[in-house]
């Protein structure tokens, strides 16, 4: 890890990738004083962080940014959300040697997921496992992980996060009944680990204070469940009825491939190191705690 020495830089963090859950930890760092950048996909994006204080850079993934060495100066901290394309991690793809260049970065965070376990039977998993991904999505996964980690000989301080399925405003189980797609998907023996995306920030600005280069931090709340679970507990909330129950083999003739390839993994994700090491309280230790509050924010 690089020694810094002095004055300690302005904190900027650069995120490539500002979509929903990177945003959270953004605004909210920003809300403390940081200086905040990063990449989005269209100008219209663009315009908007703007309006916020947030100097965004347009990157699809397809050409390098323009002008990386002036976007990325006086970065401090750097965070990379956006997943692997075809070709693989687009960042590392077009602006490796950029990375490698950067003096003053403190701390950096990758946004992987728990997909990188594959499948265990339902079995428990924490971050000494072997990673055995069961599709080509995982695969890709992890070897994002490892061009990160290889940074590291650079003096990059690299911090993997194996996020759980995603929720929160706008996005959840509550939305989905609202809209009327919910479904009671049921494949026995079937969970899912969840995380709120507001704890995943928490997560981040707990790891960026507490730097430990090379370490990789499951990030999901206490609770894995099955997913027919929580589309009734939301349809509770809302006082609606549960759709019925369909069978997996019957569901999955109309699902895509990404859908299917959700339901090919079933395991629980231990989440105890970012507990024990990063001192994180969940927010929303489970599906529920997280459904009640976005209920009483949409009410």
């Amino acid at each position: 890890m690089r020694q810094f020495r002095g004055a300690p830089a302005p904190r900027r963090l650069f995120v490539f990738g500002l979509g929903y859950t990177a945003l959270v930890l953004a605004r909210r760092l920003k809300a403390k004083g940081w200086r905040i950048a990063g990449t989005v996909q269209s100008e219209e994006k663009r315009t908007a962080l703007a309006a916020e204080g947030i100097a965004a850079f347009v990157f699809d993934g397809n050409q390098p940014l323009a002008e990386a060495a002036t976007a990325l100066a006086g970065t401090t901290h750097l965070l990379q959300s956006i997943p692997p394309d075809a070709g693989g991690d687009p960042v590392l793809r077009h602006h490796r040697q950029d990375l490698a260049a950067l003096k003053d970065v403190r701390w950096v965070g990758y946004l992987s997921t728990t997909g990188v376990y594959g499948d265990r039977g339902g079995e428990w998993v924490d971050e000494k496992a072997g990673l055995h991904p069961s599709g080509a999505r995982g695969r890709a996964r992890v070897e994002a992980e490892q061009g990160w980690l290889d940074l590291g000989r650079f003096g990059l301080a690299v911090h993997l996060f194996r996020l759980a399925g995603i929720y929160g405003p706008g996005r959840s189980a509550l939305d989905t009944v609202r809209e009327g797609r919910a479904k009671r998907i049921v494949k026995p023996g079937q969970v899912f680990s969840r995380i709120q995306v507001e704890d995943i920030a928490t997560v981040l600005e707990a790891s960026i204070g507490r730097p430990n280069p090379g370490a990789a931090y499951n990030v999901c709340d206490d609770d894995p469940a099955p997913p027919q679970e929580v589309i009734a507990y939301a349809c509770g909330l809302l006082g609606m009825p549960a759709p019925p129950e369909v069978p997996y083999d019957e569901a999955a003739r109309g699902m895509s491939e990404m859908a299917r390839s959700f339901y090919a993994d079933n395991k629980r994700v231990a989440n105890h190191r970012i507990k024990t090491e990063l001192g994180v309280k969940l927010a929303y230790p489970d599906y529920r705690a997280g459904l009640k509050v976005l209920l009483a924010a949409g009410a």
